[in-house]
This record gives C-alpha cells, structure tokens and sequence, in this order.
C-alpha cells in the first residue's frame, strides 16, 4: 500500500487485502461545544424572523400566520372565482427561459432607465389601498425600504398615509402618485395638486376602476374599510396578538385622503366615489392638472394601447388589477409582447399583476417591459415584519432577479431579450 497520511483512519487487513478502518475515539465535550452555540445572528427579533423566508411565498405564509383572516384575504384575494390571477400564475410559470452559456457574468448591472430616471432595478413598489390595516407601519415602511434600494414607490389614493408624510421620510427617492378619478373633479385636483408639491413626479392614472370588482373573500369575511370594532374583529384579532395590539395601541388606519363617517365596503366607495364616467375624452384634463409623466393603468387590450399612443400618454401599465376587478380579464404577461410590438417604440410599456419573484421579473423584461410593479410581495412582508419585512421581499426580488440574470448568462437589463424566453 503506497504510505499515505489518512487522518482518523488505520491501517486493517480482510482477506488478505488491506483496509483503511475508522478510529473510534470517546466523545470530546471541548470539539462539539461549539458546535452547540446558539447562533442568533445580527438584527431585532423581526428582522432574524423574516430572514428565515427562503421566497416570497414563505413572506406569505408569515403574513397569513400573523394577520387575521379578513385581512390577509383582501391582500391575497382577488375578484370573483378568482380566476383572473390563477391565470396570471400559471402564464409565469408557462414561461420557459433559454439561457445563454459560457458568458462572463461576474459583474451583473440590475440599474434602468423608468420614465426619464435611472432606477437602481428594474421593478416599482405598486400603490396598494388601505395600507395600515396590513401593518401600523403602513405606506411609511414602503417608502422607507424604496427610498434606501433607489426604486419608486407609488402611492395609492386610497393609501393611509398622506403624501405629504411620505415625502418626509423619501426626501431623495422618487415617488410616484396613483390617482383614481373621483367624481368630485375638483377634489382630484386639489389632491394630484398636494402630490406635485410633495415632489411626487409621475402620475398613475388607474382607469380599470369604473365600479368596484366583486371581492367575494371581502364580502364572505365582512370586511369593512375601515375595520368595525365588533366582536368579530376581536375574535379575529386574538388569535393574531401582534397584529391586535399594533391594531389598538395606534392612531386607527383610515384613507389619508378621504374622511368618511362609517364604515363601508370596498365596492360601495367604488360605487359612491369613482366616477364612471371618465373617458378618453379626459385625459387633456388630466395632462393639464399634472406637469410630469403621466402613464395609464389598466390597460388591458392592444385596441386601447394604440388609442393611448395616439392621445401622446407617456406610458401604460398593461395590468388587469391583480385580479381584482375583472374576473376572466386578459392575462397581462401574455398580452405584453403584442402590445409591446405595436406601441412599445412611442411610449414605455409597463407590466403589473401576477408577480412574484426576481425570475418573473427577468421574463417579463425579456418579453419588451420597461419596468415591472409589484404589490402583493412586499405586502406579504409587510404582513409578516413590516419594514423589515417589506427589505426582506425587496432582498428576496432583487438577489433572485440577479442570479436569475447570470444564469441565463446576460449581465445588464437591456440584454434580457425575446429569445430569452418563450411560453411552453
């Protein structure tokens, strides 16, 4: 046997051959007891607990786990069946990528260029309502975790914070503005008025809410906005006693721009506050009320991508609410590409619904986005940790979106083209 040196083995004998036999030894307390140490790690207790979620669907589940039913189903509930957003997951999940090999990918830029302003990615914090029933830290914990990433954040007219609180702890990050149109034209006005001199540059007009969609989750749990104190909420509220004593030691969430005296679903502020009637014919108004860009949400068909081009809009959001409004709707990630290929060279062309990781992100890109919103992610977090839990889904997107760059060997947001991907 030639001499080797094999620590923790000797030398042995078995018909004739030799052998290498491990050497047993008694424990030794000094060589496993720091094995043995607790390992805590860096950070608060929320922030070593989000930690913990491997992907956006781990946030989820935290977030179902301490949030009461009612409110986890108005983030994770859509309209009707809810067959729009099923849809919208499996379209992603149909998406197969086509990697490219032996690129050099070492180096990876994730920054873009959204509406006139580099974006450190290439991905928007959605505006989403009734942000503090999630969490007491609300829309303010958004806008803090964009701010410090350099992505924009959008904030929702329905939103329980003001635009002005938001600008106090974004003073140097971009923020957008989602306006619903109100039948009040005047009160729209004043509020797209207070957005502007709050530095908010862009303008979100969502015009997939002529009525509300019916939130069948909502309707079945009783969800109010704002939640009634009844003894249902309580009961609900115990069994999630984080959530509950956020719930009654702050100030009550309520919309931050609309004061109402009671209670009311969501469909009946649709009904009562929305106006219907807004049409094509609006939207000289609306580029007069608002200086900077003014792109269109909810675009759901090739037909009115190209009439939006012809009205000089600056962008589109090719979305159909998460799911939330119409059920059966188009599925946005398979509708992109022909829009993209009829309009995408006068305006740019966004993406909204069914996103869920930093892969999806990369396909929708390679399929002609020029940026991607997401909304129910970092909602999850929310849920689960407020801000911190709201860094961990924006770490989660932005570490999965990179890797996913390297491994389909491009190394910047331009490279990611059509011939990355395909639909199985």
């Amino acid at each position: 046997m030639p001499e080797e040196s094999f620590v923790g083995y000797q030398a042995g004998e078995s018909h004739g051959k030799t052998l290498l036999i491990m050497e047993r030894q008694s424990p030794r307390w000094s060589e496993f007891a720091p094995l043995l140490k607790p390992s805590f790690g860096a950070g608060t207790r929320t922030e070593r607990k989000v930690a913990k979620a491997a992907d956006i669907s781990d946030l989820r589940e935290m977030g179902r786990r301490r949030t009461p039913k009612p409110v986890f189903d108005y983030v994770d509930g859509a309209a009707g069946d809810e067959i729009s957003i099923q849809r919208s997951r499996d379209a992603f999940n149909r998406i197969e990528f086509m990697p490219r090999v032996l690129r050099d990918v070492s180096n990876v830029s994730t920054s873009t260029t959204i509406l006139g302003r580099e974006s450190s990615m290439p991905f928007v914090f959605a505006p989403t309502g009734y942000t503090r029933m999630m969490h007491a830290e609300g829309e303010i914990a958004v806008a803090r975790v964009a701010a410090k990433a350099g992505i924009p954040y959008s904030l929702s007219t329905m939103g329980t914070t003001t635009p002005e609180d938001i600008a106090k702890v974004s003073s140097d990050a971009r923020r957008w503005f989602q306006l619903y149109t109100w039948r009040d034209r005047d009160r729209s006005a004043a509020l797209l008025k207070r957005a502007q001199a709050s530095g908010f540059d862009v303008m979100l007009l969502t015009v997939d809410v002529p009525v509300g969609g019916a939130r069948l989750r909502d309707v079945r749990s009783g969800l109010t906005i704002p939640p009634k104190l009844t003894w249902q909420t309580f009961l609900h509220g115990a069994a999630r006693p984080f959530w509950l004593a956020d719930f009654l030691t702050t100030p009550p969430p309520a919309f931050a721009t609309l004061k109402a005296d009671e209670s009311i679903t969501m469909s009946q502020i649709a009904s009562n506050l929305f106006d219907p009637s807004v049409s094509f014919a609006d939207l000289d108004w609306f580029r007069s009320m608002w200086k900077g860009p003014l792109v269109v949400k909810g675009v759901q068909t090739v037909a009115d991508a190209v009439l939006l081009a012809e009205a000089g809009v600056d962008g589109i959001i090719v979305s159909n609410h998460g799911g939330r409004q119409l059920d059966r709707a188009a599925t946005p990630i398979e509708l992109l590409p022909q829009i993209v290929a009829e309009v995408g060279k006068h305006m740019e062309v966004l993406l909204d619904t069914g996103v869920r990781s930093g892969a999806d992100i990369a396909a929708a890109m390679a399929m002609g986005a020029k940026a991607v919103l997401v909304g129910r992610a970092y909602l999850y977090g929310l849920m689960a940790g407020g801000e911190a839990g709201v860094q961990r889904a924006y770490d989660i997107l932005s570490t999965e979106l990179i890797r996913t760059m390297q491994l389909l060997g491009v190394t910047s947001i331009p490279e990611l083209t059509p011939d990355l991907v395909r639909f199985r």
